[in-house]
């Protein structure tokens, strides 16, 4: 990762790792592609290369991170979704003309065309997003039970009960927040000097 920016949230689902972009939404938040270069390196990471971006650019794929996660919001609460937001998701899939390659290997690729290379990637992750929000894959969208994160995330798990978008972050912080609060209240219940 670049010096000075924060790490990348990298989850399997591209729609709502894109969404990750932007976390701790309701604490301090933390954006993650701050500059169009930022974007770029993103992108790359998830398959989706470019050769560059422009401000403006940036600025689209912003409004489409924000759209995807009112309308995942609202698709794990079950409320309705937001008109504007699907129009956006809409409009960016519409615009991408990203095609699906297959590898020698029989993975999928994605071919970008030279003269939009960011508006194909940002059409490829609102047509993820479109899949997850439609049902059409086998999971279920949920919300971080983190109050300061409250990201959606596309939960694959067998029960389909996970609580954290990422263990190693929120998932953490939430348990070792439990751990010092039971510490508190229990002094002497810690591990021994001894041990």
């Amino acid at each position: 990762m670049r010096a000075g920016f924060p790490d990348f949230r990298l989850g399997t689902v591209l729609a709502t790792s894109f969404t990750g972009t932007l976390s701790e939404r309701h604490g301090d938040a933390v954006e993650r592609i701050p500059t169009p270069q930022r974007l770029v390196d993103w992108l790359a990471v998830n398959g989706l290369a470019v050769d560059s971006c422009t401000p403006a650019q940036l600025d689209l794929a912003r409004e489409l991170r924000e759209s995807i996660h009112a309308v995942a919001t609202a698709a794990a609460t079950q409320d309705a979704l937001p008109a504007s937001a699907v129009h956006v998701i809409n409009d960016r899939s519409a615009q991408g003309r990203a095609a699906a390659i297959l590898t020698a290997e029989g993975k999928r690729q994605w071919r970008l065309s030279s003269a939009s290379g960011v508006e194909d990637a940002l059409g490829v992750i609102a047509a993820d997003a479109i899949s997850i929000i439609a049902g059409e894959r086998d999971g279920k969208l949920a919300l971080c039970a983190s109050p300061t994160c409250r990201a959606a995330f596309f939960d694959t798990s067998q029960s389909r009960t996970r609580k954290w978008c990422d263990m190693n972050t929120c998932g953490n912080r939430q348990k070792k927040a439990r751990f010092n609060a039971n510490q508190r209240k229990n002094p002497g219940s810690g591990v021994s000097a001894g041990s």
